[in-house]
């Protein structure tokens, strides 16, 4: 198939490499005129703008746009559709709120346009071991871009979730169930490091993997960080939280459904990122007030 590609981050670089790398011909667009260069040494076609990489790309077109979520995406959404035609379709690759792909879905059906949302994961390994898909919108328009995704994903790595919003409501809930798995490995892992026994963390990270019902991706991934650096020592506790954690608590507040881990997980890396907390020094304050207790 022929797709036009809108952002080459880390993600998007590798998605254009892999869709290359299959029966497709891929017009590319980045901002950064260095990872168009690097796009074409690839085999992709870069234009130098929105414009001309629309003008490379016969009708009915496909537009892939992998940019940040939030206004910049918003802003690409709306500046192709001022450029493309009825019958054309833009698919967004991000992590966008799956309200907002509801509403875009019926504005671009105004002018034609499809618009289809894709839940994309598998970071910066899914180069080599490919992309899990969350596909929402008219499912005539996504088996349509099967061949896409079937490049994009290992085998059985992508479905149609539903109308339009599904894929990246889908993703939004993988991505609060994520923060929940790594924040169990993380306090399993530190109970451990405090252990009477000087247990070797990345030999029972990398024995898990083999066998256990707690393996995972993420598990070999921590095998890895702590064969590198055992006590990370390199890196301080510092989380941030790209927004669907956020998104999911939301959600299950509206639907009236108790995601108590899933909150918990979230309200961990705010903590992590608090030098002083307010709370706990109030806490002490109380203590001292009622009962003399020390502090420090």
């Amino acid at each position: 198939m022929e797709i036009g590609f809108i952002g080459l981050g880390k993600m998007g670089m590798n998605m254009v490499s892999r869709l290359q790398g299959g029966t497709h011909r891929v017009v590319v667009y980045d901002r950064s005129t260095d990872l168009i260069k690097q796009a074409e040494g690839q085999g992709c076609i870069g234009a130098a703008s929105l414009a001309k990489m629309v003008s490379k790309l016969a009708a009915p077109r496909v537009i892939w746009i992998m940019v940040p979520s939030g206004v910049p995406t918003e802003e690409t959404v709306q500046a192709m559709v001022a450029l493309l035609q009825s019958g054309d379709i833009i698919i967004d690759g991000g992590n966008t709120k799956f309200h907002d792909d509801v509403r875009r879905a019926s504005d671009l059906k105004k002018k034609g346009i499809h618009y289809v949302d894709v839940g994309t994961s598998g970071g910066i390994w899914g180069l080599k071991l490919g992309y899990c898909l969350m596909v929402g919108g008219e499912e005539a328009i996504v088996k349509r871009l099967e061949p896409i995704f079937k490049t994009l994903a290992p085998e059985n790595g992508w479905a149609y979730m539903g109308g339009h919003g599904a894929g990246h409501y889908v993703k939004m809930v993988h991505n609060g169930i994520e923060y929940s798995m790594m924040q169990g490995y993380a306090e399993g892992f530190e109970l451990m490091s405090k252990s009477e026994y000087n247990l070797d963390l990345a030999t029972i990270a990398s024995l898990w993997m083999h066998g256990s019902v707690v393996r995972s991706w993420l598990l070999e991934l921590t095998a890895g960080a702590l064969k590198e650096d055992p006590k990370l020592e390199g890196l301080k506790g510092y989380v941030q939280d790209s927004g669907e954690g956020r998104w999911t608590i939301l959600d299950a507040i509206d639907k009236d459904v108790p995601v108590p881990t899933l909150t918990a997980a979230l309200f961990t890396r705010f903590r992590s990122r608090q030098q002083e907390s307010f709370a706990e020094k109030l806490l002490a304050a109380m203590r001292k007030a009622f009962g003399g207790h020390a502090v420090r």
